[in-house]
């Protein structure tokens, strides 16, 4: 069940979902706070569903407001960044790019994508902790190849 887990991680890993952020939180949990990575992750998704909620908000104004959503997107970009959410992370990226030639249709786009790269990591990451609780602690992080 270990191999499944460490598998399982793998993938998110190959898959282009999780970047090396992520296993340097890993190695930031120890016996006294086992559970560090996924409350991490947790808070992340409590925090960035608001600034999402911003981001549709201010998407909907006329004109657009580019220098807002960029400073929001920033701060989205940077919580992404802390959990190692890398396709989230691209996303933003791209967002604030069109944000900085004032292209509406471009953001309006690339926001559809990263609300579904994050729900998908979202959902993942999810199955990985329910896993990972099932079959109990895991010996330290080690980095993937």
């Amino acid at each position: 069940m270990q191999r499944q887990l460490a598998n399982m991680k793998q993938s998110l890993f190959d898959q282009g979902y999780l970047d090396e952020q992520f296993i340097q939180l890993e190695e930031l949990q120890d016996d006294a706070n086992p559970n560090f990575v996924e409350e991490v992750v947790t808070l992340y998704y409590r925090d960035s569903a608001r600034l999402i909620q911003s981001i549709e908000q201010a998407l909907e104004k006329s004109p657009l407001d580019f220098s807002k959503l960029e400073c929001l997107m920033h701060q989205f970009k940077g919580s992404s960044s802390s959990i190692g959410a890398k396709r989230v992370k691209s996303e933003c990226t791209q967002f604030k790019e069109y944000c900085r030639v004032g292209n509406s249709d471009g953001c309006k786009r690339t926001f559809q994508q990263l609300k579904k790269e994050y729900a998908t990591l979202k959902k993942k990451v999810e199955v990985y902790f329910q896993f990972a609780r099932q079959i109990g602690p895991v010996e330290k992080a080690c980095r993937s190849k």
